[in-house]
């Protein structure tokens, strides 16, 4: 016996990261039944953690953390997005009721094609300041787009409010810009321009002037409103068109030139 308490043999031999030899162990009288050094229970801690030194996790936080991301599309912007889908047989509804022909129907669909272009402005924004954007939100967000603008213009075409080829070249042209961009989409992203989301209003303000019963020279109005909404929509679907062929021939030059180095 060295009269060096066994607690102090113990912590000093964890303290040189060497374990206590037999022989003191049993000087001593052998340790009390639960107890361990520092280093077995920062081993232990460690195995349980999978982390060196970590907390012990909680049971089943791996589940919660799942369901936490999980859970992450609803969202404000997403929220804003599936209440534009939400609006489209609503506002079918509203602009068909009593052919189509009732003032008070139409200010109603009015009033739901005017919340639906509003959350447009809105969703997207929301999304990108927050970092709220989800693959739930790349896929719906478009559609709900198409589907509140596609809605309008085949009821005012059906209702004689709008020529069918003013319909065909707005929505011929939104189904062939987003065709487009996916075959395009392994050269690079086509941004939205600022004449696309000019476009965008001035189709929205067009298609909801078309929306109301209006007479007189508000008639006239929307009338020169709409021919500059398709001017807009020709020219850029032009440019995107454009766009596309020069975002193609500089990844097909660029895999070109990445393909002679690695010859090389």
């Amino acid at each position: 016996m060295t009269g060096v308490p066994a607690s102090a043999a113990g912590g000093t031999s964890s303290a040189n990261g060497a374990p206590a030899s037999a022989g003191s162990g049993a000087a001593s009288g052998g340790a009390p039944s639960g107890a361990m050094s520092g280093s077995d229970s920062a081993d232990t801690a460690s195995s349980a953690s999978g982390v060196p030194g970590g907390p012990k996790p909680a049971r089943g936080a791996k589940v919660v953390a799942a369901a936490v991301n999980q859970a992450s599309v609803w969202n404000i912007a997403n929220f804003l997005t599936m209440l534009r889908l939400l609006l489209v047989p609503g506002f079918v509804a509203l602009m068909l009721a009593d052919g189509g022909y009732d003032p008070a129907m139409r200010s109603f669909a009015w009033a739901a094609f005017a919340i639906a272009m509003i959350t447009d402005l809105f969703d997207g924004h929301l999304a990108r300041t927050y970092d709220l954007v989800t693959d739930f939100g790349k896929i719906a967000d478009p559609i709900a787009d198409k589907a509140i603008m596609g809605a309008a213009l085949i009821c005012l075409s059906s209702l004689g409010d709008l020529p069918w080829w003013v319909t065909v070249v707005i929505l011929g042209r939104e189904l062939g810009i987003t065709l487009l961009r996916f075959l395009v989409i392994r050269y690079g992203v086509i941004p939205a321009s600022r004449g696309g989301k000019l476009k965008t209003l001035t189709q929205g303000v067009a298609v909801g002037m078309y929306v109301l019963a209006l007479t007189g020279w508000l008639a006239t109005l929307r009338f020169w409103v709409m021919a500059a909404a398709v001017v807009l929509t020709v020219l850029t679907g032009l440019d995107y068109v454009r766009q596309a062929i020069v975002l193609r021939r500089q990844g097909i030059a660029e895999r070109m030139a990445a393909s002679e180095e690695t010859e090389a």
